[in-house]
């Protein structure tokens, strides 16, 4: 691979971050319409530049949910392939704001029980791969 296609590489190459978001034995998920089909996602975006981790992970859960969060925990990190975003899942807990769906990106804000999140899932409702696999770690205590 040359230079130029290998910075055109680098160049697609995003980071997004996301929080967990776990109280009173639920999830909270957000529902998206990205290309026209329903799916769940956890509170969740890109990092734009110049930004830190966790103050995107802060400010993309008050965008999408309207809760103000404190972030915990690094839960993981999800890389699949080139030109996939590389997605850092932080643990956080709610200590203000109000539900409040983003306009014209999200659909609604749910509580979601660890069985719920499951049968989406299994239904192809879950937005990626990571997403499950955070839920799934953290439910089983990983």
């Amino acid at each position: 691979m040359n230079h130029k296609d290998w910075e055109e590489t680098i160049a697609k190459v995003g980071v997004v971050v996301g929080c967990l978001i776990f109280q009173d034995g639920k999830y909270l998920l957000v529902e998206e319409n990205p290309d026209g089909r329903v799916v769940w996602n956890l509170p969740a975006g890109h990092v734009d530049k110049g930004e830190q981790l966790e103050a995107a992970a802060i400010r993309e859960a008050k965008e999408e949910t309207g809760f103000d969060v404190k972030l915990g925990t690094q839960l993981g990190l999800y890389h699949e392939s080139a030109p996939q975003s590389v997605k850092h899942v932080f643990a956080a807990e709610i200590i203000g704001g109000v539900a409040t769906p983003q306009e014209g990106e999200i659909i609604s804000v749910q509580w979601l029980s660890f069985d719920e999140i499951s049968q989406l899932q299994s239904e192809g409702k879950i937005r990626a791969p990571w997403v499950w696999d955070a839920v799934q770690k953290h439910h089983a205590g990983i």
